[in-house]
């Protein structure tokens, strides 16, 4: 099965940000990068009144969209666990999500000191990782926020 690690974090404190300079330094080391988005409160990929949305409108469970450049898939009855998307993503060496914070599989927090009083996953047996601007000691290894390659560094040895 593929590793998942989750990038979490409280709200503004960065997760996107680190993903775009974490998938680029992974990609140069030659691994093939999946990544999930948790959309707590739904997402629409497509327009109204779109050929996608009107077939998904009409009951499909299933609707893919191909372009010459990527494909799209909104599938019905997904589970919203990890474990259930993992078939999506068999030719990735590892997959990246955004959230998930709940899920019992690794975590990365980034904490932000300015924007938060203290960290999300302080008792998190999951955690493995802290990206911050902070001293705080959560007995896990610690990144700055800059630390890309430090922090690939340990994705790449626990994981890939």
């Amino acid at each position: 099965m593929t590793p998942i690690i989750s990038i979490v974090g409280k709200s503004e404190s960065g997760k996107t940000t680190l993903i775009e300079k974490l998938i680029p330094e992974l990609k140069k080391r030659g691994y093939r990068i999946g990544t999930v988005k948790h959309a707590l409160h739904g997402f629409e990929i497509d327009k109204k009144g779109k050929d996608s949305f009107r077939h998904k409108a009409a009951g499909a469970d299933t609707v893919i969209v191909i372009s010459p450049e990527s494909i799209a898939m909104i599938k019905n009855g997904g589970g919203g666990t990890l474990d259930s998307v993992s078939e999506y993503f068999s030719d990735v060496d590892l997959v990246i999500t955004e959230g998930y914070k709940r899920e019992k599989k690794p975590k990365i927090e980034i904490f932000r000191k300015e924007r938060h009083k203290e960290p999300l996953c302080r008792d998190d047996d999951n955690l493995i990782a802290l990206v911050t601007d902070d001293d705080i000691d959560l007995s896990v290894p610690r990144f700055g926020l800059e630390d890309t390659k430090g922090l690939a560094d340990l994705i790449e040895k626990k994981f890939l």
